[in-house]
């Protein structure tokens, strides 16, 4: 085995024991004189070459050798020329030695080392630089020829690659195994080192900024143990000049336009373990905004309307970020103005007597440039189509900056692809420009079978079918079934976003689902089918109609306190009046008390034979029997919510939507805003009337310091018609994911039954809402995190409204047998009950509760991308409520967009 080392300093010093000739010396000695004797001639002998042989060649032809020389048989054998072909025969890197002598019987033997093939490249000791790292960068691999000079470049290039990941202490040593038939194994042995990090950054020259300040506002940032997840903390070379770009913006958002990096220098310590990294700046002064104006040459732009566009006012501290917001707003606006072709240029004019800067937005035509082609790369399954129908622009049109980025927008919007960039470059002429719009593709299948666990569903059993681009055209097609503790479903949809070519959406969806509403205390079997269509109205805007048949079967869940009611009555008591006429009267079922040793009553039971009866249960001397009967059948019941809305229902809807979206990256947005009313009206055909409208609204801006906030504000009302009431299944249920710190269902009306408390709360049924109005303020953080972790938080503040529910569902508030006791969590006594004022009813309160009043919460959301699919924590703090409303400080659940 032949050895050779290379370190940070010395990387090429005594590579390898020598392997042949030393042919790169003869390659740059200086032009003199060449002596015949090393060919084998006499001193001014130039005989002529009979024929030309070759020896020790073992992969390489001897005719190929042969036709790198500038001689051939039947030529002299000048000196200079045999000179020449020794030199030719070197640089072409296929051998270790080469040697040329004329033979006495004049011909040309070439004798030649060839340099052996690799067989493998490996890497040892690369435990923090991942292997596909280094071997993008090195320059030997398998089956190709090896020389010492590229050697010594890998190992330059491997030194490189840990510079840049902050190891300077890295060094490299290659070795070369020798194999038969002329092959080598070439072995980097990598001795990785510490990570080199930032032992302190100093600024020097600043009076008006503290260091700590200036800190903040670069990248690089100094070691500390609590950073080992940022790559920041480790010194970069590479990153000093962004550096020095992130202090002047800093320096210009704060009014010093006259701000200069003098010198930015990195000493590393002796140890070679850190660098001190000393910025030298000059601050100058402070300027403020003095005049502010627009001029165009263009005679259709309007100066004073352009100006609106501006955020910058006289007076305020100069900030060269607004200057350049303004610039591209003005590029914006121009170019929604139908102008392709502006040169926005911001004119900055310094009056160093009173510190200000006159600022002029100089509007001018800029030279014409076209669409010359349009080029899609990476798209190895998509068909084209799908992404190009998406391109604002076409090939011929002007460029327009405004419709690329609405293009790249658009195709992010797919959700079919990681990566997206839309770049140009000179086309076939001075005023042409190719676009190569550049993807890189994601599964858009899956194939899944789960187990899991929620807040809301307690266990999930879900296996699901799905790909959202079908054979690359852009279709949607699923197949779900699941089956949770609260519902069970089975769903099929498919979806054409272009039907027939053209920009129309078209789908159909078949649906089988099964869904307790425990909080209402009824179960919903639905089976139907839909169909879908969707337009678009303009560039922003998009509409979509639907129809939807669909067959309900409501029924009181079982397990829910209100399917059966029991009371107590004296025997023979006429019961048949409490039951609403036409229905099964129950029987009277006497009761048996049970009593201990000592004489005393323990319990009631209605089994005779029971252990420790004694005979009849007796109250106020009448012997007692009880009844139990389907809770709907009493007529105290049958006008309560659930008890109304059962039954078999055939439901025919239509609806349709209208709404934009402006918003920078419809995945991730950072600035913009979405819309969308929606509407929907039952009674087409079918056995319920209802019309539905909802509205949902979000706006998105940039803050400072990475900051992106977000107001939501949404509602909806719905109401029956043609004498109709809206039913249980039909109204509006929010909490949990929709109104954070309340559970599912667990704001607005609410059925108060007289059963007991349960966690500090009045027992009772969510029975839905007509009309709810919730907006949402929340302010995404930025987390010094790598955006591969998949992390997000932001914090949130949820407010609104929900409420209000037909007169017919509060006839019960008639019967004052029905009040609740709040305090005691039972019904209030008949004793009591006299009228509503009566001082017996002091603390009761009416079974239906609609109160429109405002509930305010706020909290912290964090969600995250596992390996299991998006996850959503929330916690939260409920500041406003009523007392029936039920609330929750954390919930998890299926995450979901910002």
């Amino acid at each position: 085995m032949r050895f050779f080392r290379s370190g940070l300093c010395a990387a090429g010093a005594m590579l390898f024991a020598a392997i042949g000739a030393t042919a790169p010396a003869l390659a740059q000695a200086p032009a003199a004189p060449v002596s015949g004797a090393q060919f084998g001639l006499q001193e001014g002998e130039a005989p002529v070459i009979q024929a030309i042989r070759v020896d020790g060649n073992q992969r390489i032809e001897p005719e190929t050798i042969a036709s790198y020389l500038v001689i051939s048989a039947g030529d002299k054998a000048e000196p200079q020329l045999l000179d020449l072909g020794l030199k030719t025969l070197f640089n072409t890197g296929l051998f270790a030695d080469v040697a040329l002598e004329m033979m006495p019987d004049d011909s040309l033997l070439i004798t030649v080392v060839e340099n052996p093939i690799v067989n493998r490249v490996i890497l040892e000791g690369n435990r923090r630089v991942k292997e596909d790292k280094i071997t993008k960068e090195v320059q030997l691999a398998a089956r190709t020829v090896f020389t010492r000079a590229k050697a010594q470049a890998d190992v330059q290039r491997i030194i490189e690659v840990y510079r840049r990941s902050g190891r300077f202490a890295a060094t490299v040593t290659p070795k070369v195994t020798p194999l038969e038939q002329n092959r080598v194994d070439v072995i980097y042995e990598i001795d990785e080192g510490p990570k080199t990090g930032v032992a302190k950054v100093n600024f020097i020259g600043n009076k008006n900024f503290s260091s700590s300040e200036l800190r903040g506002a670069i990248l690089t940032k100094e070691s500390r143990w609590w950073r080992f997840f940022s790559s920041n903390s480790n010194y970069d070379p590479d990153r000093l000049e962004y550096e020095r770009d992130l202090l002047r913006q800093f320096y210009a958002k704060n009014g010093y336009a006259d701000f200069q990096v003098i010198s930015a220098v990195a000493e590393l310590t002796p140890d070679r373990k850190d660098f001190f990294i000393t910025f030298t700046v000059d601050e100058g002064q402070q300027y403020t905004v003095g005049e502010v104006k627009v001029k165009t040459s263009l005679a259709k732009l309007d100066e004073n309307v352009l100006e609106r566009f501006v955020p910058i006012k006289s007076g305020e501290t100069f900030n060269g970020e607004r200057v350049e917001k303004a610039t591209e707003s003005i590029t914006f606006a121009t170019g929604a103005s139908g102008y392709a072709f502006v040169d926005v240029q911001p004119r900055l004019d310094r009056n160093r007597d009173s510190n200000t800067i006159d600022i002029t937005f100089e509007v001018n035509e800029g030279p014409r440039v076209y669409v010359d082609r349009i080029n899609v790369k990476g798209n190895t399954r998509t068909l084209d189509k799908v992404i190009r129908r998406e391109i604002r622009v076409a090939e011929g049109d002007p460029y327009n900056k405004v419709l690329i980025d609405r293009s790249k927008s658009r195709i992010r919007a797919l959700d079919y692809f990681t990566e997206v960039e839309i770049t140009d470059r000179p086309g076939s002429a001075p005023d042409r420009t190719e676009l190569d719009v550049a993807v890189k593709e994601k599964a858009t299948g899956s194939f899944s079978v789960g187990v899991g666990v929620s807040s809301t569903e307690n266990f999930i059993v879900d296996f699901s079918i799905e790909e959202r681009n079908l054979m690359g055209r852009g279709q949607t097609l699923r197949f779900r079934v699941q089956t949770s503790s609260r519902t069970r479903l089975v769903d099929i949809r498919f979806t054409q976003p272009y039907f027939l070519d053209r920009n129309l959406a078209a789908g159909f969806s078949l649906t089988n689902q099964r869904t307790d509403f425990k909080e209402s205390g009824f179960v919903r079997d639905r089976y139907g089918f839909g169909l879908n269509a969707g337009f678009q109205i303009s560039e922003y805007w998009r509409g979509s109609v639907q129809y939807q048949l669909a067959r309900d079967k409501v029924t009181l869940d079982p397990d829910s306190f209100l399917f059966q009611s029991t009371r107590q009555v004296t025997d023979g008591t006429d019961i048949s009046g409490e039951f609403v006429p036409g229905v099964t009267v129950p029987t009277l079922t006497p009761l048996y008390q049970i009593t201990n040793s000592s004489g005393q009553v323990t319990g009631v039971t209605a089994d005779p034979n029971a252990t420790g009866v004694t005979g009849r249960y007796v109250l106020n001397g009448s012997p007692i029997s009880q009844y139990t009967a389907f809770s709907c059948d009493l007529i105290t019941q049958a006008f309560t919510p659930s008890c109304q809305s059962r039954g078999k229902f055939l439901t025919s809807l239509f609806g349709y939507s209208v709404g934009f979206d402006t918003r920078d990256d419809p995945i991730d947005p950072s600035r913009g805003s979405r819309f969308q009313f929606a509407q929907s009206i039952a009674g087409l055909g079918g056995d319920v009337q209802y019309l539905r409208s909802e509205i949902n609204g979000a706006y998105y801006q940039k803050l400072f310091g990475g900051f992106i906030g977000k107001v939501q504000l949404r509602g909806g009302y719905i109401t029956g018609y043609a004498g109709d009431d809206v039913r249980l299944q039909d109204r509006f249920y929010e909490g949990a994911d929709s109104f954070r710190g309340f559970e599912v269902a667990g704001i607005g009306p609410r059925y108060l039954q007289g059963a007991g408390t349960r966690d500090g709360n009045i027992f009772g049924q969510a029975i839905g809402a007509k009309a709810y109005a919730i907006g949402t303020v929340e302010v995404k953080l930025p987390l010094p995190l790598p955006k591969e972790y998949g992390l997000r938080a932001s914090i949130f503040s949820d407010f609104g409204t929900v409420g209000l529910v037909d007169d017919s569902n509060k006839t019960i508030n008639n019967n004052l047998a029905l009040y609740v006791d709040p305090v005691n969590g039972r019904l209030c006594s008949d004793s009591a009950i006299q009228t509503p004022s009566s001082p017996g009813l002091a603390n009761c309160i009416k079974p239906i509760q609609d109160d429109l009043s405002i509930r305010l919460t706020a909290g912290v959301s964090v969600s995250w991308d596992s390996p299991f699919g998006p996850v959503r924590f929330d916690f939260a703090k409920v500041f406003r409520k009523e007392e029936y409303d039920r609330t929750e400080g954390f919930r998890f659940s299926a995450g979901t967009s910002f």
